[in-house]
């Protein structure tokens, strides 16, 4: 009886323990096909449970002491096998094999890849082909996975709701097949300000027009939320224009991480040390940096025109109020500038510097030669010097004199009976001619008509009656008649050529001062322009504000338009109105009167 008993209960013992085991090799291969935590949850936990009550059954049928050391020892081998084979089971843990990128590859089947530009941090540049479009286009490349990759998006997106020409245009930003990839313009007319550097320092003229053009560009940008904090000499663009051009804004920051706890006293320093290097050719600090020799060690920052002669004086302390320099600003001591808007503010401040007249070519006639070039001799035959022309020997003595006093007398009386003759001739003629005058004609006028001559500009406005404010570029309009043609008032831009059909037309209204016959008023654009010339009537005395209050009298296109009325037009008031603007490089439209004059 006691054989049997020992039986049964060796026979529940195995049974409970072979049910273990199916559950743990059930539950292992659960955890294999990759349910993700569930599987390693009930791995280490359900198998425990399950080999907790198997034992406590049979120790309940049978109450021996020697189960319970069986049922301890029976679990151990059971949650192992489960948990090893979990990092390989996840199917979708295999990373995706990307591109490779390379000269030729083709992004959204539209891009393709010509030149790799740059490849620093992760990521890449690239200077591709929109075949859509067919046009160059620069390619920003980053894996999707990429640490910056969320910010790169964002920047490139706020970046190009900004929409200003000044700065180069984010033309898209997608995150496809793992890649994440930013198209912007790509200007190969356009010179980067470390590669003019390399040449020399800038002009005035031209250190002046890239600190205000800058500055005013990332006051805009700043406005919006915006900032470079990368803006060194390579970011910086001018084009065949004269325009000053900036890339990378938000973008570049992005894509090297940086950040700035104060971004605009950062992009103002920026822009100081732009201009310190513009005109000096040196880095303002003692690191060589962009190509450009630093300044001496232990010297610390000194002005501009204390490191070059001939340097702007202006343009020096406004570099030096842009910089940090630890409050020596300007020999005035003046204010620094903390933002771009400051410095904006500073630079239209300063007397315009205006473009240097070129020196007219000197002429240097060819050297007159009296005689053929002589030809060499023939070998062998002796060379002969050609025999020197005496000039016969002056009339010896009084004969000589004589002869002079003789011809004298002739000349004398030759001359004494030209003029009588003369004279003789005038009289008779005036003796014969008419005493009436012609039909029509009166008395004492002149029969020819009085010769052209320039009328003065007292002043004119800008004249915008159909946009929100009214407005284009107040500010710039005394440049259309300041006589100088590298000064110019520019209208708005717009995304086509009849200013986006927005409005028929913009202008400048340019006042006489007085009522004058004109006969002519000559426009000189940048860019081919179509125009109208329209006059107000000659009793008007005051400005019109419409443009019913003007009547077209003669219309032509071209960069150097002469408007001629095709009947007297006697006027105070004219209106230059730009009716078809010129395409610039960025692909937007915008008209530029470089300088109207006007001839009675």
């Amino acid at each position: 009886m006691r054989e049997k008993e020992n039986e049964e209960k060796n026979a529940a013992s195995t049974s409970g323990k072979g049910t273990a085991a199916k559950r743990a090799t059930a539950e292992g291969a659960g955890a294999g096909n990759g349910a993700g935590a569930k599987p390693e949850t009930g791995s280490k936990t359900e198998p425990e449970t399950g080999s907790e009550a198997e034992p406590k059954g049979a120790a309940e049928s049978k109450p021996e002491p020697t189960p319970a050391p069986k049922a301890q020892r029976e679990p151990e081998p059971t949650p192992e096998p489960s948990a090893e084979p979990k990092p390989e089971t996840p199917a979708r843990s295999v990373p995706v094999k990307r591109p490779e990128l390379h000269s030729g590859h083709k992004l959204a089947r539209r891009y393709q890849l010509e030149e790799c530009v740059t490849r620093v941090d992760g990521f890449s540049s690239w200077r591709a082909v929109d075949e859509k479009l067919r046009r160059a286009v620069g390619i920003h490349i980053l894996p999707a996975d990429h640490t910056r990759g969320r910010q790169v998006l964002a920047a490139a997106r706020s970046a190009a709701l900004l929409g200003d020409p000044r700065f180069v245009q984010v033309l898209d930003a997608v995150e496809e097949n793992d890649l994440v990839y930013v198209i912007h313009e790509w200007l190969p007319d356009a010179t980067a300000l470390s590669d003019l550097l390399a040449a020399g320092p800038l002009e005035p003229h031209d250190a002046y027009q890239m600190v205000s053009q800058v500055s005013q560009a990332m006051t805009a940008a700043h406005r919006e939320g915006l900032a470079h904090l990368r803006l060194d000499p390579g970011a910086v663009l001018r084009t065949v224009s004269g325009q000053y051009r900036i890339r990378g804004l938000a973008v570049t920051a992005a894509l090297r991480g940086l950040k700035s706890d104060r971004p605009q006293r950062q992009d103002t320093e920026a822009i100081g040390a732009l201009l310190y290097a513009s005109l000096t050719q040196r880095w303002p600090y003692e690191e060589d940096a962009h190509g450009l020799t630093g300044l001496p060690k232990g010297v610390g920052l000194v002005a501009p025109d204390q490191v070059r002669a001939g340097i702007h004086r202006g343009l020096s302390e406004v570099a030096m109020r842009a910089l940090v320099n630890d409050g020596a600003t300007a020999s005035r001591e003046e204010p620094p500038c903390t933002t771009p808007e400051e410095l904006a503010k500073a630079v239209a401040g300063m007397p315009r510097i205006r473009k240097p007249e070129q020196a007219p070519p000197v002429y240097q006639p060819p050297a007159f030669q009296k005689y053929p070039p002589a030809t060499p001799p023939p070998r062998g035959a002796t060379r002969t010097t050609p025999p020197v022309q005496v000039p016969p020997p002056a009339l010896p003595g009084r004969t000589g004199q004589a002869l002079k006093w003789a011809v004298a007398a002739l000349l004398i009386v030759a001359i004494g009976l030209g003029s009588w003759q003369l004279a003789d001739a005038l009289k008779s003629n005036e003796d014969g001619a008419p005493k009436h005058t012609p039909t029509g004609q009166k008395a004492g006028q002149n029969t020819a008509p009085p010769a052209p001559k320039p009328i003065a500009i007292a002043t004119a406005k800008d004249f915008d009656p159909y946009g929100d404010d009214h407005s284009e570029n107040p500010s710039q309009v005394p440049n259309a008649y300041d006589n100088n043609p590298s000064t110019y008032w520019q209208t708005s831009w717009y995304t086509q050529a009849n200013l986006g059909g927005l409005k028929p037309g913009v202008g400048v209204i340019v006042d006489l001062g007085h009522a004058a016959n004109v006969s002519k008023v000559k426009v000189d654009f940048i860019g081919s322009t179509s125009v109208q010339l329209l006059a107000a009537p000659s009793t008007t005395s005051s400005m019109p504000t419409t443009l019913d209050g003007f009547t077209k009298v003669a219309e032509g296109s071209g960069e150097q338009v002469t408007l001629t009325p095709t009947s007297k037009v006697s006027s105070r008031y004219l209106l230059v109105w730009l009716t078809k603007l010129p395409q610039e490089s960025s692909g937007t439209f915008r008209g530029k009167i470089g300088e109207i004059s006007v001839t009675g």
